[in-house]
């Protein structure tokens, strides 16, 4: 189907984030290097040919340092409005890990958090995410 009066079609980009469990620790968050400022969950852009499991892999070795194994899928959130670079959809997932995470790539650093002690300043729609999350909503 093309875009009317032949305007291009824009389409929102793909991309995945991660709730990564360190049992008995809490759950690791990055502080991103660069804008939007603020602690969010690891994650990113799914690459074309990638599977959004392969990507949510990916993107956590390559924030953490951590190798994860996937649970679940939590949901999809897709608001227009949850990324201010862009319109994104997000799968987020549920994975566990062991070891030390180390901030790498986009992460500027890492940081293991509870419930109780998330940081103030959480990026795009990650703190309703993590509610969602932690109040079992999905």
């Amino acid at each position: 189907m093309s875009a009317p009066d032949g305007a291009e079609r824009r389409r929102p980009a793909l991309t995945v984030d991660l709730i990564i469990e360190l049992p008995g620790q809490g759950i690791v968050l990055i502080r991103r290097r660069h804008p939007p400022h603020g602690w969010a969950l690891p994650g990113g852009f799914v690459e074309y040919g990638e599977s959004l499991e392969r990507a949510a892999v990916r993107e956590a070795r390559e924030e953490t340092s951590l190798e994860v194994e996937l649970v679940r899928q939590l949901h999809t959130y897709s608001a227009p409005g949850r990324d201010p670079r862009g319109h994104t959809v997000s799968t987020v997932f549920v994975a566990r890990a062991s070891g030390r995470p180390q901030a790498q790539d986009d992460a500027e650093a890492v940081g293991v958090f509870t419930r109780e002690t998330l940081p103030a300043e959480i990026a795009f729609d990650h703190r309703a995410i993590l509610e969602d999350y932690f109040s079992g909503r999905y």
